[in-house]
């Protein structure tokens, strides 16, 4: 039996929703304020910010695993791993906030994540208390242990970021099953003012949702599959958030600024791929951003 399907096998585990419910309660109670889960989430970065902050803590302890192979570089192996800890924190807390939005099976798989990681955590702890009491040799298989947890861990972050898309942008995934040409997406008489519409391009014959807010001679289109999990934008509304005109998910209160997508308030943390749009003969038209073109 591969890895691939070992993890997707405990992500449909749904007894696990006994002790996955009560800890994402309490992560949601902890970080209760709006702007520091915004924070956690990236929406200020437009990228989640837990894969970037990850890269302190995997860096750090590795490289110690390297340094810790010869004598004379071991007190620099436990800069490094002191370096490792007090980065983790920040770390698991930016994980613990997209984890709290997840899907059901990413939030399961999340929870072994999460526990490897504190297990690794406490081995580290461990080292240093052991070599700053002269214990080396208990140190070194403290870290290694530490080590090999903490790779493991991030085998399955691996795992839920690109096998699960958590973190990835839904509507990017959606764009690439549109069309290249321009759409037309009927009169603007016809949009509803202020409100989202639903209307939909060709993906091969299958029709792909795209949303459609006017607002007096203005009109934004954007992909109908919000960029967090994929939720119905065009059953949304129009509200400001943080004095922009936003469009937000009905899933999971995500925001994003009408005039180019950029995420304004998370759990979203990548913008919302928006659509060129112009008018021709009283028409509203759209098609894909360049960058989702060829020539």
């Amino acid at each position: 039996m591969s890895l691939l399907s070992v993890l997707d096998r405990i992500a449909d585990v749904s007894s696990m929703d006994r002790v996955v419910s009560p800890v994402q309660r309490a992560v949601n109670a902890v970080l209760r304020p709006q702007a520091l889960k915004d924070a956690l989430h990236g929406t200020w970065l437009g990228h989640p910010v837990h894969p970037v902050l990850a890269q302190v803590p995997v860096g750090t302890w590795l490289s110690a695993g390297v340094l810790d192979l010869l004598p004379t570089t071991r007190r620099a192996a436990t800069a490094l791993i002191a370096t490792g800890v007090a980065a983790s924190v920040p770390t698991a807390m930016a994980g613990a906030a997209d984890w709290s939005e997840q899907d059901p099976g990413v939030r399961r798989l999340g929870l072994l994540h999460a526990g490897m990681n504190v297990v690794a955590l406490g081995l580290y702890v461990g080292s240093l208390r052991a070599r700053r009491r002269g214990a080396g040799g208990l140190g070194l298989v403290l870290s290694y242990a530490g080590l090999t947890l903490a790779g493991g861990s991030a085998a399955i972050g691996g795992h839920m970021s690109y096998a699960q898309s958590s973190g990835a942008s839904h509507s990017v995934t959606a764009a690439r099953t549109l069309g290249h040409d321009w759409i037309d997406l009927g009169p603007m008489d016809d949009l509803p003012e202020g409100r989202p519409a639903l209307r939909t391009g060709d993906a091969a014959g299958s029709p792909v949702p795209l949303v459609v807010v006017r607002r007096g001679g203005r009109v934004s289109v954007f992909l109908g599959a919000c960029s967090h999990l994929g939720g119905p934008l065009f059953e949304g509304r129009v509200e400001q958030v943080g004095g922009r005109d936003c469009l937000v998910c009905p899933w999971h209160e995500s925001a994003f600024d009408l005039d180019g997508g950029d995420a304004v308030r998370g759990p979203a943390g990548v913008p919302q791929e928006p659509l060129e749009v112009r008018t021709e003969a009283g028409h509203v038209l759209a098609r894909l951003a360049g960058r989702h073109r060829e020539g």
